[in-house]
């Protein structure tokens, strides 16, 4: 008989490259330390028929596409609806979802929810494995949530192997595994949460429920730099990658999809923290214009976009003389790059003096904004604290700034003119090709094409 040939090698944690020997900086990603020790035993191969494939599954054999039959894919309704609109519309049979997010965020939380709502909903019996757990600790998070059912079964686990054979004995509707880098395959040598095991856990999860048709939520921890920790290749291998964002002291949580084969990734769910766990939010606008002043400089409200829901949100900046002879630019919600130039065109185009100020621009409820429609609130905040002029009341903004100081259009401007009008707003400054002022339904909308323009009808001076 044969004997299994063990070949080592080192593997960057961060990209998947491998070298046979250490290296301290890895030539793929250019990550210093990543690279780690792993061996592979390498089994010799069997006589295994042509027929089937590993695992004794049937070889498949190509199709022409005209003669594969199309069907509707029955998807499984989830009770929360924040969660349901992120995944497209419920979760579908025998998909991989990956679920990531820092420490203390509420992944575990939020998951553990969603099975219990689950198996009250009659989707079946849900089973939920824990490898950082013990059975005792999850019981003490469901009685401070509230959540129970006897359809909701858990498992304290880290052998992938053992966690499969209990979930063919349970054939639950739903398995969730917390998480993807703890648990491990016996037949490999590597430590758990190294490159090698989470690439086959997460190859052994997917052969295991796509055949059975039963949905696996995993959770996976992240780096320091917000991504997935492992290899990119974990991402590519599920279906769905849901990332759960916010500050950990802030109590707005922002479920955002960045890839979803069945769904669209341009929708989020909004969440609210409180002692009964993960409350969903309806109206996210109302919540994070809650307790704003009226009369505050330095403040402007911006009209985004995220996914199809418009959101209002504001925006917050603080300009100070500076102490040093290098003026400091501190962003928190917002790229810091895009601050700067931001900063940079006020200066130059408009002519407002910020060489010498320290600015300080920050999102309130803790959301982040990416959408270049944000430019011209955040303008608008630096312009309105450097000035010490507030904004008029009931004032909304929306506009793209370009490098010489023009405005530029921006998508669905009539739906984020009506969450405006809504919510009370009275007044909407956009960017437009033309300039003009012209009221509709008992909200003045004025158009602009210039940064200085927007300046003059935002604080009354150009």
């Amino acid at each position: 008989m044969a004997r299994a040939k063990t070949t080592t090698r080192w593997v960057c944690q961060q990209c998947s490259y491998t070298s046979p020997a250490y290296l301290g900086r890895c030539p793929g990603c250019e990550s210093w330390h990543t690279m780690v020790e792993t061996v592979e035993e390498r089994r010799p191969a069997t006589g295994s028929s042509s027929a089937t494939v590993r695992g004794g599954r049937p070889q498949q054999h190509a199709q022409r596409l005209d003669s594969v039959g199309s069907a509707a894919i029955d998807r499984i309704p989830v009770p929360i609806s924040e969660l349901d609109r992120v995944l497209g519309g419920g979760l579908v049979p025998g998909s991989l979802v990956l679920v990531g997010g820092d420490p203390g965020i509420g992944k575990s939380t939020l998951v553990l929810q969603t099975a219990a709502a689950l198996a009250e909903a009659g989707a079946g019996p849900v089973l939920y494995v824990s490898a950082e757990e013990s059975a005792q600790q999850i019981r003490l998070r469901a009685d401070r949530l509230g959540v129970s059912h006897p359809d909701l079964w858990v498992l304290s686990e880290t052998d992938l192997d053992r966690v499969l054979r209990e979930a063919d004995e349970r054939q639950p509707g739903l398995l969730i595994v917390d998480s993807i880098q703890t648990v491990y395959l016996e037949d490999m040598s590597s430590a758990a949460g190294s490159v090698s095991q989470v690439r086959e856990c997460t190859a052994r999860l997917m052969q295991w429920a796509k055949p059975r048709g039963i949905p696996v939520l995993i959770i996976g921890h992240v780096t320091k730099e917000g991504t997935i920790a492992g290899p990119r290749v974990l991402e590519h291998m599920v279906d769905a990658v849901l990332y759960l964002e916010g500050e950990r002291h802030q109590q707005y949580r922002i479920l955002r999809g960045v890839k979803n084969r069945f769904g669209s990734t341009d929708e989020v769910g909004v969440f609210e923290m409180a002692d009964v766990g993960m409350r969903e939010v309806t109206n996210p606008s109302e919540a994070f214009l809650e307790g704003r002043a009226a009369q505050a400089t330095g403040s402007a409200v911006a009209i985004t976009i995220e996914g199809t829901r418009p959101i209002l949100v504001e925006m917050q900046a603080l300009t100070t003389a500076t102490a040093f002879g290098l003026p400091r630019r501190s962003a928190n919600g917002l790229d810091t790059n895009r601050l700067q130039l931001l900063v940079a065109v006020l200066q130059k185009r408009v002519g407002i003096s910020l060489g010498g100020q320290d600015i300080y621009a920050n999102v309130v409820g803790g959301l982040r904004v990416v959408e270049p429609a944000a430019d011209l609130a955040v303008a608008l905040a630096v312009a309105s604290s450097y000035r010490d002029v507030a904004i008029a009341p009931g004032t909304a903004v929306v506009g793209e700034i370009g490098l010489s100081g023009e405005l530029r259009s921006v998508s669905q401007l009539d739906r984020r003119i009506n969450e405006a009008r809504r919510l009370g707003f009275t007044t909407v400054i956009a960017s437009g090709a033309e300039s003009g002022t012209r009221t509709t339904d008992g909200i003045r909308i004025i158009r602009t094409s210039t940064l200085s323009a927007a300046l003059d009808a935002a604080l009354g001076e150009g």
